[in-house]
């Protein structure tokens, strides 16, 4: 098997949910005695928690790209960002180290193609519903893409930064999810894309009207399917 370095702790909730996910697979491949070659570093969220200034997400770059480094000279063979947003800065990221850095926007685009999904909308942070970044790499994979509408796009980021980064579930938030869920869907959504780690603690992939593609999920399974060699 490969080794893995993950950057982490953006939030520490996500990065459990990375953990265990890429060991079910790793163990499930391998055996039950088995777990995955994983180098995790977990970030201080504090300071890359809400960043909007240019220059805050400046000083956000230098840090990840420090832990990059700092993971690559540790022995890893390939990178992941546990974290959606933090994936604005991904090139700076691909320019500070010589592994490749498996892009999460990349594996959803991966998956929704394979299931026949070309129409959707995206669920996330504020920063990844109304920015370029992450909806530019589904585009180009000829993946449409609903408007994000500001009223949704303020409720999800609230939920986002108030509950879920910090483990919180709240009945009334998974009850308005669902409500928005259904609208997209009568709005002309074929599926769902999670485009937040947090957001599967109160987004059932199951319980929805539509297909949920959920990206945390996805990126870790192929974060084990590069371990495991099958790439």
């Amino acid at each position: 098997m490969r080794k893995l370095g993950l950057i982490g702790g953006m939030s520490w909730v996500s990065t459990r949910g990375y953990y265990e996910d890429i060991n079910r697979i790793v163990q499930k491949a391998k055996g039950p005695q088995s777990s995955a070659p994983l180098m995790i570093e977990s970030l201080d969220f504090a300071p890359l928690y809400r960043l909007s200034t240019r220059e805050e997400w400046e000083q956000a770059a230098d840090t990840l790209a420090a832990s990059a480094r700092r993971l690559e000279a540790g022995g890893a063979q390939a990178l992941v960002i546990a974290a959606n947003s933090m994936h604005c800065i991904y090139d700076r990221l691909v320019d500070a180290v010589s592994i490749p850095i498996l892009h999460i926007a990349d594996c959803v685009a991966d998956a929704m193609i394979a299931e026949g999904a070309n129409k959707a909308a995206i669920l996330g942070t504020r920063s990844v519903m109304m920015e370029e970044f992450y909806r530019r790499r589904l585009l180009s994979r000829d993946i449409e893409l609903l408007p994000p509408e500001m009223e949704t796009v303020e409720t999800i980021d609230r939920i986002i930064y108030e509950e879920v980064m910090l483990g919180k579930v709240r009945r009334q938030s998974e009850r308005e999810l669902r409500t928005i869920i259904t609208n997209l869907e009568k709005d002309g959504a074929e599926a769902i894309v999670l485009a937040c780690t947090e957001l599967n603690l109160i987004v059932h992939t199951e319980a929805n009207v539509l297909p949920i593609f959920d990206g945390a999920e996805i990126h870790a399974v192929a974060a084990a399917h590069w371990i495991l060699g099958d790439d």
